[in-house]
């Protein structure tokens, strides 16, 4: 029956294609092209101790032999051992060469049109092409691997990166107002009905030290008080510690209560201080007025110290804890930037915008923060405990089920390698499986080497694995 060739042919000028553009390369030498005639190894007479490879015709023929035999003529196969010289060109007196001893050890021979086919000897197929030598230093390479000489890496731009353990960081950024420390703001309201006879502090904005005199007022109610504690000294200590309580109660400052004691006379006005260090930011009190219980007459804040109410997305809400610093940048002084940390976060979301406030405080000891300035926050908010295996995302190639990295094994040699990926933050991504600390990752032109990684493989694909050596080789016989 007719053996059919087209598919044989078709595959034959496909591969020839491919590997004929020299680009990849196998175990460090490149892919024998397909259909390529090598030199005739030359005899080398049988030594004691030494194993032959195989053994050939001795006038050239394409007939070779797994132990010692003779040919018709009688005369005795030449054997070809590991060592074995050979000539790098075909001479016309020797037509049918046998394939040269290439880099490392022959382990067999492969089917030179990629059918699963080898043979422990030099061999042709059915169409008088020669099976190709297969080395070891080519089968014990990793599929895929490619080798890539100094010049193209420096064309191409690879670029490596050592794989080591950190700590993975990822950047919130969040917008918000500058606001008043709560915890710094007081607000003058007097216990007691009055008249403002004189102010002392008559501007809004304006600085004020604690027990600073902020305004004179008289108060009737508060008159009448004083001089029930003068009249009470003269009947007797208990009534006069009475009325001393209702004065503390009206809230007369210390400093009035122990005038009244030393000098026992009562004063018709009342001068009022400011109870803390800061900067008036309201003032409804003005000269002459009538103020009741309870009204707010300056309302002061200490601006050293002032909060940042930033809007955080609820999906970074995880990473947000008390205690994580961040950068705070305001358009007023955008060569400049004020550091904060995270002291609070809200209990409530806002359903509109789905955020929730976050309180960040900043010092501020030059008062250059100011209430209800806008500015914008970054946090570098840790993901995980503690430090992982990673690399930069860039040296992922991910194509959505699976992801590879390029493993640098020496100088120009690079191996895909599979791996299994954790969380991803700025510009890095954890690796759980596939790689060691140490390694080298190619960061930079990895695609292209990708591609000629698969089709590196792709052309591996063709390839049988090894035959055992010691097995023994069957005999061809003469065509």
């Amino acid at each position: 029956m007719t053996r059919r060739r087209i598919p044989y042919v078709t595959a034959s000028v496909v591969l020839a294609a491919i590997i004929g553009e020299g680009i990849f390369r196998v175990g460090g030498g490149p892919l024998p092209l397909v259909g390529m005639v090598a030199a005739q190894s030359i005899p080398a007479p049988a030594a004691s101790g030494r194993t032959p490879l195989y053994f050939r015709d001795p006038s050239g023929k394409p007939a070779y032999s797994a132990s010692p035999r003779k040919d018709a003529q009688g005369r005795d196969y030449v054997a070809v051992y590991e060592d074995t010289d050979a000539p790098t060109a075909t001479t016309a007196s020797n037509p049918h060469p046998a394939p040269v001893i290439g880099p490392g050890k022959v382990l067999y021979y492969r089917n030179p049109m990629g059918l699963p086919d080898t043979s422990p000897v030099p061999k042709k197929d059915s169409m008088g092409m020669d099976y190709v030598p297969v080395y070891q230093d080519e089968a014990n390479v990793p599929a895929g691997t490619v080798a890539i000489g100094p010049d193209r890496v420096q064309m191409l731009g690879v670029r490596t990166e050592v794989v080591s353990d950190r700590s993975m960081t990822r950047s919130i950024r969040a917008v918000g107002t500058i606001a008043v420390d709560e915890r710094r703001l007081a607000v003058v309201a007097p216990r007691f009905e009055g008249w403002i006879e004189k102010l002392v502090v008559n501007t809004t904005g304006q600085p004020v030290r604690h027990g600073q005199p902020l305004f004179e007022v008289y108060s009737p109610e508060l008159a009448l008080a004083e001089q029930e504690y003068v009249m009470a000294r003269q009947a007797g200590p208990s009534i006069a510690d009475a009325t001393l309580i209702r004065l503390r109660n009206f809230g007369l400052p210390p400093d009035e209560i122990a005038r009244l004691k030393r000098t026992g006379s009562a004063s018709r006005t009342l001068i009022l201080a400011a109870p803390m260090d800061g900067i008036v930011l309201e003032k409804t009190a003005i000269e002459g007025m009538h103020f009741a219980s309870g009204d707010a007459l300056y309302r002061i804040a200490d601006l050293s110290t002032v909060w940042l109410l930033a809007d955080v997305f609820e999906q970074d809400l995880a990473q947000m804890r008390p205690g994580e610093e961040g950068k705070v940048s305001i358009a007023a002084y955008p060569d400049q930037s004020f550091g904060g940390k995270v002291t609070f976060v809200y209990p409530t979301v806002n359903p509109t915008t789905r955020t929730t406030k976050v309180r960040i405080e900043i010092p501020n000891p030059d008062q250059l923060l100011k209430p209800d300035m806008y500015a914008t926050v970054e946090i570098a908010a840790p993901v995980g405990p503690a430090s992982v295996l990673a690399v930069p995302d860039s040296a992922v190639l991910d194509s959505g089920t699976r992801q590879v990295v390029l493993v640098e094994r020496a100088a120009g040699r690079y191996e895909p390698r599979p791996v299994s990926v954790g969380r991803r933050a700025d510009g890095y991504v954890e690796i759980r499986d596939g790689l060691k600390p140490g390694e080298k990752v190619v960061v930079g032109a990895n695609f292209l080497i990708d591609a000629e990684s698969n089709l590196r493989a792709a052309l591996q694909s063709f390839i049988a694995p090894a035959a055992p050596l010691a097995a023994a080789p069957k005999q061809e016989r003469q065509p």
